[in-house]
């Protein structure tokens, strides 16, 4: 699996969704916001993680609604 920041995963036990921040080989820096809107950060292993598929079809009905 190929990241890089900007990149949405999450954890292969489940969770949030985390944003990568940084790749350094085998270890993912990644940050998310907690509950009550506190930022949280943490280096992960790769191994992990799963990459989040972005859904083309969320964003061209959030572009509908718009209109």
């Amino acid at each position: 699996m190929e990241l890089k920041p900007g990149d949405v995963v999450m954890l292969r036990s489940g969770g949030q969704p985390l944003t990568v921040a940084e790749v350094k080989g085998e270890d993912v820096l990644c940050l998310w916001m907690g509950m009550e809107g506190d930022l949280f950060r943490e280096t992960l292993p790769l191994a992990t993680l799963v990459q989040v598929e972005e859904d083309d079809e969320d964003e061209e009905e959030d572009d509908e609604d718009d209109e």
